[in-house]
């Protein structure tokens, strides 16, 4: 079949960029985004391209392009999958809180209820794709709700195929991603319907990159991907301590393993640890799935993942209250950086979470600056609200955010640098040093910053996996 309309359910991180490449590199194909909030909505249709819901290099002038012509946002979900040839579900798939696998498996709400909508809203034959990361054989799930829409006497003309298309982004460089994939993976068991989606990416994808599955294994590699990923960042940090007490160099290290070209030099930089939306929830989901069928040892092994990934920041929080005499209350720290990585506003699992939080119980006062996290969002993260006031010495621990560097540093006693955004490379020390309580120090837990410029103007300074 040619699909000639696509909707998208879901307008987040991961629906808009894709469904903006999509419709730039398909202009014959109309493509409409759908999502039930209104406010995320009207963000994707205002005029002014820098309140875009979703910050990503390169997206606003994807965006400028595409919208109006062949690319919509609309909060009539309805109507769009009634006119959809294809129809992407990238809703969010985030870890129970409760119930049977609690803190480990997918919540899958909001799949099911997408599924049953557009079981009860589609003409004709429709490809259904699963965009959002899943666990291995929720295909099965949403066939079961298609097939019993097909089975009613109402719906005698409705077909439907369904087909794993999972997403391989990494925030900050998504465009890219999108624009020139590694690979293109399709799982499904209908040939025309791969063929189809297939017809969509060769628009801008060469056939070698485009890898065909089966249903299971396409959503299984998505989670292994994520899991094989997670797994360096973790074990890099593991080394990155074990660098910090024998007087070794984690950057030295990872140069030189990086050099083997079976291990590759990529997720080889040490810092406060993975965060995202996907990793800790990709692995968790690993870890239910294989004690689900009996496999513990493999559930511990893609558990401690996850474990030396928290040990990590707690590491750091305490490293921090150690080295300022073994005390942070009343002291007033500059965050710089909230963001999970560069380039993005991404707060979700975001390694400054945790630190933040770890300082605050012991009393710190924290000045918080992020070029893309505005404060109500760290306000939400952090689970309390910014100081009314500046910054005071009670002992209860209290933040405010800070519209640039040198507010955040002024009368400090340290400088923690927990995101690698670029201008933080090239900061000014001496006009810093100057502003701040002596002595003072530098926790550069991203290894991002000019260290000896920092020392040079008369910081102590602490880098991550550095003897």
């Amino acid at each position: 079949m040619t699909v000639r309309t696509i909707c998208c359910i879901g307008a987040g991180y991961v629906g808009g960029p894709t469904m903006a490449v999509m419709a730039d590199r398909c202009p014959h194909i109309q493509v409409t985004l759908v999502d039930l909030n209104a406010e995320r909505i009207a963000a994707w249709n205002d005029a002014d391209l820098s309140k875009l819901p979703v910050y990503e290099p390169g997206l606003a002038d994807v965006v400028a392009r595409c919208r109006g012509r062949n690319l919509h946002f609309t909060t009539e979900v309805d109507g769009a999958i009634a006119a959809a040839d294809m129809v992407f579900l990238s809703v969010n798939t985030p870890t129970k809180r409760r119930g049977l696998g609690a803190g480990q498996a997918s919540d899958l709400r909001w799949i099911e209820a997408s599924a049953r909508q557009v079981a009860a809203q589609a003409m004709g034959h429709t490809i259904v794709v699963e965009k959002s990361t899943l666990p291995v054989r929720t295909a099965e799930t949403i066939q079961s709700i298609l097939s019993a829409s097909q089975d009613s006497s109402e719906a005698e003309s409705k077909t439907f195929s369904v087909l794993s298309n999972p997403e391989f982004l990494a925030e900050g460089t998504a465009i890219s991603d999108l624009e020139d994939p590694d690979r293109v993976l399709i799982g499904g068991d209908d040939a025309n319907a791969i063929d189809a989606l297939v017809e969509i990416y060769s628009r801008w994808v060469s056939p070698e990159r485009i890898l065909r599955t089966n249903l299971w294994s396409s959503e299984l590699s998505k989670l292994t991907a994520n899991a094989f990923l997670a797994q360096r960042i973790s074990s890099i940090n593991a080394i990155g301590a074990l660098c910090e007490a024998t007087g070794a160099d984690v950057k030295e290290v990872a140069r030189a393993i990086g050099a083997d070209s079976r291990l590759g030099p990529k997720f080889l930089s040490a810092g406060p640890g993975f965060g995202g939306s996907c990793f800790r929830k990709d692995i968790l989901n690993l870890v239910y799935l294989c004690r689900h069928y009996g496999l513990e040892q493999a559930a511990h092994y893609w558990e401690q993942v996850v474990d030396l990934n928290s040990w990590q920041q707690q590491r750091i929080a305490r490293l921090v209250v150690s080295r300022l005499f073994g005390t942070v209350s009343g002291k007033r720290l500059a965050v710089l950086g909230f963001a999970f990585k560069a380039d993005t506003n991404d707060t979700r699992e975001s390694p400054a979470i945790g630190i933040c939080r770890d300082l605050l119980e012991e009393g710190a006062h924290l000045a918080i600056h992020d070029p893309k996290v505005g404060p109500d969002q760290v306000a939400a993260d952090l689970g309390r609200e910014a100081a009314a006031s500046r910054l005071g010495l009670a002992d209860e621990g209290s933040w405010q955010s800070a519209a640039g560097v040198l507010d955040a540093v002024e009368g400090a006693d340290a400088v923690i640098v927990l995101t690698e955004w670029h201008q933080f490379a090239e900061l000014d020390w001496t006009a810093i040093v100057a502003r701040m309580r002596r002595p003072a120090w530098l926790f550069d837990v991203r290894g991002v910053t000019d260290a000896e410029a920092a020392r040079a103007a008369g910081l102590r300074v602490w880098l991550v996996g550095e003897g």
